[in-house]
């Protein structure tokens, strides 16, 4: 499982001097290990050196391999401390300090996992109130490589709760871990490796994509980026171009829109100063997925004739930019800054046109840099400004792109980049488990989402040696436009992809977070919440507690008459109404209606709901849903749908 060293990583692991023993950079003064069962540790030494670990008395001895690495499983402790863990190979000795016995959670994801206790709801007084030295925490910097690295590139730094240090840990498992020590009274350690905006195949393993079958193209170009970057570059650009043609949705008409002849007066305009969500234009506030983009520009005959560049700034989250039809760069990432060579030829004396095709898979989307940095630029200095005004044209939303390919090696949508430099070097460190909030990115692959879970949570299992760990898992939040009639929503397809992956398996937990997002904001800041439900969760999951730890969710639908019965595990209540809003009745083709909701017990009465064409019902169902049902437990209950048998 795990890789070779490096050189590189070999010296940063023994630094500041070539010490001859040293632990690995996951290990240090403060850090908690997992109490009550066997607890890895390992690090470097020389080669085949003797190396004697020491905890309260017990020594475990190894030798040290050909590379210099070791490993030894330290004896079960109980609970508490503090402890000294001394690693001596001849003459030489490192000592870790205040070491405690308690529980250790993995905690990562994207933003939202990320989102520090700092800007959370109530920080300030949180914070100042946080001193527990029973909660200790340490965070994994941002890393992203192409290969698995075998340990952290330098030593981490464990820090405990306190006002001083508080405000830099991830607010959910801060939360968590905050009421998990009050619940078990042990020590609760936090590994925290998240990164912002970032899809789930950034965080798997190559082995784990390998058994999906579906991602060997984009492995195999990363292997390629390896070893040779601009190779991977051009061949990637014509895999991309490939897969435009071939699905967008009337791709042969719409490669006329790059064209210097096209009539393009029909279309709409937009001052390309920010995201296209903040133009002002009520189609794109809440809007996701491709638009074009058009701009002229009027150039001298000797303009025209030299070499020159287009200078675009930055396209979230992806573009294709034409110069008067043809490519000149294709570029994936939601910052970089658009640089591309034009070709000798293409540019002409008088009308120019630059036609960017940009795609947006959520936040922010389109032309957002400075309008004065966008032009034409000649190798004299000179250049062209583009207008700030271009014309635009909606092209497909997300949910007509089907899986798109994401270019391998980038940090935060590429594959296996997050997992090789933030878990592969952490693992196999004991855990007692992980919780896990992403799904943002991955919003416009609902379908492909249900496939990619159950493997991450496969693949961290076996990466860190415990086929059974409890993964807690935490559903979108909502975000976006508020439905006013059903509508087909690829927030809520995820959704329900999280909830089918967590009833798969039962050593998950999910902790519903639909009724305390915020539909204008992405990252809601009441993440006392999320934190709680996740230690309800894993009270259950983990601790084996008699705990209702989940929302209600359905358990049995049938037909009665021409009523509609759903049985939920947990009885119900509802708040501001007798009734339950958000449930819909759907045909087979998904055509919805809202339908009026009783409650009584643990039941939901679809009243005269049925008819010969309802298959499914469905409830929360939107990006944004307003909900009122809930146990009595106080927890919402989970968005669903299920088939009327």
């Amino acid at each position: 499982m795990r890789v070779l060293w490096t050189t590189i990583a070999a010296l940063s692991a023994v630094s500041p001097a070539y010490a001859q023993v040293a632990f690995d950079n996951i290990f240090n003064d403060h850090a908690v290990l997992q109490r009550d069962t066997p607890v890895k540790v390992w690090g470097t030494a020389n080669a085949g050196a003797p190396v004697t670990v020491n905890l309260n008395g017990t020594d475990v001895t190894v030798t040290a391999n050909s590379k210099g690495q070791w490993t030894v499983t330290l004896p079960a402790t109980k609970a508490g401390g503090p402890h000294t863990i001394k690693a001596t190979s001849g003459a030489t000795t490192t000592t870790l300090n205040d070491v405690v016995m308690g529980d250790v959670w993995l905690c990562s994801g994207q933003s939202n996992m990320e989102f520090q206790t700092r800007y959370a709801t109530n920080a300030y007084n949180e914070i100042q109130n946080s001193a527990n030295p029973d909660i200790r925490f340490v965070t994994v910097e941002r890393d992203a490589k192409a290969l698995p690295l075998d340990a952290l590139p330098k030593r981490l730094e464990w820090r405990a709760a306190s006002p001083e240090s508080t405000g830099d840990t991830s607010a959910v498992c801060y939360f968590m871990a905050k009421e998990l020590q009050k619940t078990q009274n042990v020590p609760i350690g936090m590994i925290h490796s998240s990164w912002g905006g970032t899809t789930i195949q950034s965080w798997m393993s190559e082995p784990a994509l390998r058994d999906l079958k579906t991602y060997d193209q984009g492995l195999e170009a990363l292997k390629t980026y390896s070893r040779d970057e601009a190779k991977a570059k051009t061949a990637w650009q014509t895999i991309m171009l490939d897969w435009w043609n071939t699905n967008e949705p009337d791709a042969k008409t719409k490669a006329t829109w790059a064209t210097r002849d096209f009539n393009d007066s029909g279309w709409d305009t937009i001052t390309a100063n920010g995201f296209w969500e903040s133009a002002g234009k009520p189609e794109l506030t809440y809007f996701d997925g491709v638009i074009w983009y058009r701009t002229t520009v009027t150039l001298t005959a000797a303009q025209a004739k030299q070499a020159a560049v287009v200078e675009l700034g930055p396209v979230d989250d992806g573009d294709t930019t034409f110069v008067n039809g043809k490519v000149v760069g294709t570029t994936e990432s939601w910052n970089a800054p658009r640089t591309y060579a034009i070709p000798a030829g293409t540019l002409r004396a008088g009308k120019n046109v630059i036609a960017v095709r940009a795609y947006d898979s959520g936040g922010g989307g389109g032309l957002w840099g400075k309008p004065q940095d966008r032009r034409i630029a000649f190798p004299d200095g000179s250049g062209v400004t583009l207008p700030a005004q271009w014309k635009y044209k909606v092209s497909a939303p997300l949910n007509a792109l089907k899986n798109s390919p994401s270019t391998p090696w980038l940090a935060t949508s590429g594959l296996t980049n997050l997992y090789n430099g933030m878990i592969a070097p952490i693992a196999p460190y004991t855990l007692k488990g992980a919780a896990w909030y992403q799904g943002e990115s991955n919003v416009s692959q609902p379908a492909e989402y249900a496939r990619l879970l159950p493997a991450l949570i496969k693949d961290w299992r076996r990466a860190f040696d415990a086929p059974d760990l409890p993964f807690l898992v935490v559903q979108l939040a909502n975000f976006g436009p508020v439905a006013k009639v059903p509508t087909q929503s690829a927030w809520a397809e995820l959704r329900e992809a999280q909830r089918q992956t967590v009833n798969a398996d039962p050593n998950t937990g999910l902790a519903v977070a639909i009724d305390f997002g915020d539909r204008v904001d992405i990252h809601p800041t009441q993440k006392t919440v999320v934190g709680q439900r996740l230690a309800l969760a894993a009270r259950k999951v983990a601790y084996g507690e008699a705990v209702v730890s989940g929302g209600p969710q359905p358990v049995k639908v049938i037909r009665t008459g021409a009523d509609i019965v759903i049985t939920f595990d947990n009885a119900l209540k509802t708040y501001s109404s007798a009734q339950a809003i958000g449930f819909e009745v759907c045909d087979a083709a998904k055509t919805c209606r809202f339908t009026t909701a009783d409650v009584s017990g643990t039941q939901v009465t679809l009243k005269a709901a049925y008819t010969p064409d309802a298959k499914f019902v469905r409830y929360a169902w939107a990006d944004a849903p307003y909900v009122n049902l809930y146990s009595d437990q106080d927890l919402p209950a989970i968005p669903f749908e299920e088939a009327i048998p």
